[in-house]
Parts: structure tokens; C-alpha cells; sequence
């Protein structure tokens, strides 16, 4: 084997910047979207015991959470996007509130959960791929403090933290 033959068809880099997220259950989160980490993935080794010593094998998969980084509008709403969401699902104002919730359809995405999708954009921003964080929901929204002592204006940022039942990766097929 040469090491002609072994030179790969694709030379770019992936650039960090090439990018889109998608969360159907908070539009203006995604416009101000300025960070996402692709989610860690692990398998967890199961030991099979014998007369002498435990044997490692294969055992089950576990996801890491999946964060968003992003910038807050002046009005909010993108930071009440998944503050209300969050409030829904762990102290509702009644059990109204929480069986509203409840009732509509996953697919809607206005549930109790939503699916994520974070495309992966090629050189010329066109998609490649798509990492979709099934059935997800948000478990921490941190927003960056208020502050007077910075000499320039840093706009404010939120993190919002998300856990999900299986991360599925595809070929983008925009057809």
C-alpha cells in the first residue's frame, strides 16, 4: 500500500463556525444560537465473570448532555423560550398547566419534549450531516450575570443544557 493510496478524497477541515441548530420549540433560540457541542458518547463495559478473572466486553451506550450557547434579546423572549419550558415541566402554577403540556403531540414539538437538530455544514454551507438529540428536554438554563465593571459591552448569553432519550446521526439528504 502507498501512501498515494491511502490520501483521503476530502482534504477541508471541518470549521467550527459551519453550523445550524434547530429546535422547533424555541424559533429565537435558534436565530441567536452563538455555541453547540456535539453530545459525548461512551460505552459503558460490562464485566462477565469467570472462575478467574472478569472479562471486559461491549455493554450499552450513554450520552453526554447536549449544551447551547447563545446570545439573549433585548426582550427576552428567546431566554423565556426555555424558561417556560422549564417551568412546564418541573413547578407548574397548576396541574393544568402541566396536563396541557402533556396533551400535544410529540410531533408538534411543543410537548413535553422536542427534538434537536444540529446540522453540520460542509466548505461552501451546504449541510452534511445531521445529529438529532431525540425526545429532548431542558434540565439548566444559566444566564450570564449582569455586570457594570466591563470597560465594553459584552451582550448577554444564556446556557441551557438539555437531556434526550438516543442521538441519531444521518447523511443530510436535502431532497
Amino acid at each position: 500500500m502507498t501512501a498515494l493510496s491511502d490520501t483521503p478524497t476530502n482534504i477541508n477541515f471541518l470549521n467550527p463556525l459551519n453550523f445550524q441548530f434547530m429546535l422547533k420549540r424555541a424559533p429565537h433560540v435558534s436565530f441567536f444560537i452563538q455555541e453547540a457541542s456535539i453530545p459525548s458518547i461512551s460505552l459503558v463495559n460490562i464485566s462477565k465473570p469467570t472462575l478467574y478473572m472478569p472479562i471486559p466486553s461491549p455493554g450499552k451506550i450513554e450520552y453526554g448532555d447536549f449544551s447551547i450557547t447563545y446570545k439573549i434579546d433585548e426582550d427576552l423572549q428567546n431566554y423565556l423560550e426555555i424558561f417556560k419550558w422549564m417551568v412546564d415541566l418541573g413547578f407548574p402554577d397548576t396541574f393544568t398547566q402541566y396536563a396541557e403540556l402533556a396533551q400535544k403531540k410529540q410531533e408538534s414539538g411543543y410537548g413535553l419534549e422536542s427534538d434537536i437538530s444540529l446540522l453540520v455544514l460542509n466548505a461552501v454551507q451546504k449541510p452534511t450531516y445531521v445529529f438529532t438529540m431525540k425526545d429532548a428536554f431542558p434540565i439548566s438554563l444559566i444566564m450570564n450575570p449582569f455586570d457594570t465593571t466591563k470597560p465594553d459591552v459584552t451582550y448577554a448569553t444564556a446556557t441551557a443544557v438539555f437531556k434526550y432519550q438516543q442521538m441519531d446521526l444521518d447523511f443530510y439528504n436535502a431532497g
